[in-house]
């Protein structure tokens, strides 16, 4: 190597690079490589090595410039190949879809052998990088096989049950609600003999519909048109009894118009909640946040155990359908700056202007 110091490693203290590296960002991977004079080994930024001193490192674009310049790759984090995470990724997708191909659950070692990776780290990746564990995962998609299975009317619902992948109806049976909102029998038929009361009312910011079962408040929507939230709720619930409210319903509804106009009161009714094991555990986590203050996605997915399901946590939060009692109005963006909202960013504006929120900005 050339004892002289390359231009490149000519930096300032405060490059950004240098941050990426002494935080091992991975990915930042693939956008440059560092390179260590004392040592000529050029590493990838989240190379688990010890941190070398500022002033003997400098960076490179590509491994190609590196090695022009003398250095060579580092054996631990082999910067010239694929990263660490990159190679997780993979294997997590490889068993990804081998949960998918399974006719019967994955035992966690029996997949880990499967995928040439170790039980305790596998569970750990999978989780990381998925967002819920691969027991999770297998569950969501058993479920997502079954209203498939439930869709094609050629079968029989235990025929759909056992087609799904699992091993016992009774067993199922005892979910059936938390996977699907009713039986599989309603299901099929599109919320057939699910009676579900609603009403409409007007807020300041517009129409809200109300909709409860007989477990809870299922649907609270805000928008400008009234027609266009009932026929939502319609396109939900095709085939269930869809019945006006009566006059405790329309209590109901002037205590929910309450809750918009002033959303820190909050809403002491049950709810009756439904989305994938992931998304309830988002909607808990929201209505954690208390009145007046706000988390960003990246906050959310960091409390429910999951720092790298910042999407997923977006897609949970956009996938809420009980507007302000579930409160994903509280979820701005790291910046503190106001994101999308399925009602729309100024109702979400106004809602936080009423809690007085704190942080979230325009």
């Amino acid at each position: 190597m050339n004892s002289g110091a390359p231009k490149s490693l000519a930096f300032t203290e405060d490059d950004p690079r240098w941050k990426a590296v002494t935080t091992r960002d991975a990915s930042a991977d693939g956008g440059f490589v560092y390179a260590v004079k004392t040592t000529g080994i050029y590493c990838r930024p989240s190379c688990p090595s010890r941190a070398p001193n500022r002033q003997n490192v400098g960076f490179f674009t590509t491994p190609a410039e590196a090695e022009a310049a003398g250095f060579r790759a580092c054996l631990r984090c082999r910067p010239g190949g694929r990263s660490a995470a990159e190679l997780n990724a993979e294997i997590v997708a490889r068993a990804c879809r081998a949960i998918e191909g399974a006719e019967a659950p994955s035992r966690l070692d029996a997949l880990a052998t499967a995928v040439g990776m170790s039980p305790h780290h596998l569970h750990r990746q999978f989780k990381a990088i998925v967002g819920v564990t691969p027991h999770a995962y297998g569950a969501a998609h058993r479920a997502k096989r079954l209203r498939a299975e439930l869709e094609d009317e050629k079968s029989s619902v235990t025929e759909a049950i056992y087609g799904a992948g699992y091993s016992s109806s009774s067993r199922f049976y005892e979910n059936s609600d938390a996977l699907l909102g009713m039986t599989p029998t309603a299901f099929r038929r599109g919320g057939a003999r699910e009676t579900i009361r609603f009403a409409v009312g007007q807020c300041s910011l517009g129409a809200v519909l109300v909709a409860a079962t007989q477990k809870g408040v299922c649907a609270i929507m805000l928008g400008d048109d009234p027609e266009a939230l009932l026929r939502d709720l319609q396109d939900r619930f095709p085939a269930a009894d869809l019945i006006g409210g009566d006059g405790d319903f329309e209590a109901l509804v002037a205590r929910v118009v309450g809750l918009v106009e002033a959303p820190a009161l909050g809403l002491d009714l049950p709810l009756d909640v439904r989305g994938t094991a992931f998304q309830q555990r988002v909607w808990q986590a929201l209505r954690d946040i208390p009145a007046g203050a706000t988390n960003s996605y990246r906050e959310v997915a960091e409390r429910i155990g999951q720092p790298s399901a910042v999407r997923a946590v977006a897609q949970a939060c956009g996938a809420n359908e009980i507007a302000v009692a579930i409160p994903c109005h509280r979820v701005v963006r790291l910046d503190g700056s106001i994101s999308g909202y399925r009602w729309g960013v100024e109702r979400k504006r106004a809602l936080l202007s009423r809690e007085g929120a704190n942080g979230a900005v325009e």
